[in-house]
């Protein structure tokens, strides 16, 4: 209860603070005021949490935590940035840095891992499975290295005269081995030549085999993973359940 109040507490007072920096103008919005709101809350949680917490190194160290203080940190440094030289200055809308660190603000949607199970499930599959995808990532490498070189060869190397300019050099050709090895095919690049077309076919069934391959190992991995979250958390819900009744 005592956690709950100093929670409430710091929330408002947080609140407050980002009001007092800004004059009620127009540049507060609808969208800005739902933001400094959830600011507020996440930036009073993530610091209840840290002084609750028994081992303040572990808790630093922790990913999800880590992702916690890179889903605020941009905000503040916006709001000190906007302090410092206006909302309509040529620093605040040119400068890369301060652009970078609002997209930094999409590690708001990471923090859903911590209550939705589907999330926690792809991050643990990801973790058991880095060796298939390390393995992934190698055959696409040696398959993109090798049908680009040849299709570089029979689009623009053979026939200068009739030479398809898409194909002009090696890594032009990557981008087209990667989209026709994952069967998505945007249509902006494509064989003219017979040999090119049958390279291309053979591009496509390979893909499919070599993507197919480690990808079973990473569904098995996942439907474990799923079983033994969801086992832990109705485990967590019956004890809780059990000491509320007691």
């Amino acid at each position: 209860m005592l956690c709950l109040e100093w929670n409430e507490a710091l929330f408002f007072h947080c609140l407050f603070e980002l009001v007092c920096l800004f004059p009620i103008t127009a540049m507060w919005s609808g969208p800005r005021i739902i933001e400094a709101v959830c600011i507020g809350w996440f930036t009073a949680e993530c610091i209840v949490r840290f002084i609750v917490s028994r081992d303040k190194c572990e808790f630093v160290r922790r990913p999800l935590n880590i992702i916690d203080l890179l889903a605020i940190t941009p905000y503040y440094v916006s709001v000190v940035m906007t302090v410092l030289t206006g909302e309509n200055s040529q620093l605040q809308r040119a400068g890369v840095t301060l652009r970078v660190l609002r997209m930094m603000r999409i590690f708001w949607l990471i923090k859903l891992a911590r209550h939705f199970l589907g999330l926690q499930t792809l991050g643990l599959t990801l973790k058991r499975c880095y060796r298939e995808m390390v393995m992934l990532l190698v055959f696409v490498c040696v398959a993109m290295a090798i049908f680009s070189a040849l299709a570089q060869l029979l689009e623009h190397g053979l026939d200068l005269e009739a030479s398809n300019e898409d194909y002009a050099s090696i890594p032009a050709a990557c981008w087209w081995v990667i989209i026709s090895m994952t069967t998505v095919g945007y249509g902006d690049m494509y064989p003219i030549t017979m040999p090119g077309r049958v390279l291309g076919g053979v591009c496509v069934v390979s893909g499919i085999v070599l993507l197919a391959l480690p990808i079973t190992f990473i569904y098995h991995s996942f439907v474990q993973c799923y079983h033994e979250l969801r086992f832990r958390s109705a485990r967590c819900s019956r004890s809780i359940s059990t000491e509320f009744l007691n």
